[in-house]
């Protein structure tokens, strides 16, 4: 799990549930797995768009033109 560790991570969540109390915590912790889940898709759309970009380039240098 890196170099935080079990202990860590324990120690990290109960200063987040003192600190934010136990009602906002859960709040938080959606807003941010819909953060992480919208970079990811972002991050893939990115990533297929690039590929996409490199495969027309490649059938263009190549004479296979297709549009």
């Amino acid at each position: 799990m890196g170099p935080i560790g079990i202990p860590g991570l324990i120690l990290i969540l109960i200063i987040a549930l003192v600190i934010f109390g136990p009602k906002k915590l859960p709040e938080i912790g959606k807003a941010a797995g819909q953060t992480l889940r919208e970079f990811k898709n972002s991050t893939k759309d990115l990533t297929d768009d690039v590929t996409d970009e490199i495969k027309d380039t490649k059938d263009i240098v190549q004479g296979k033109n297709n549009k």
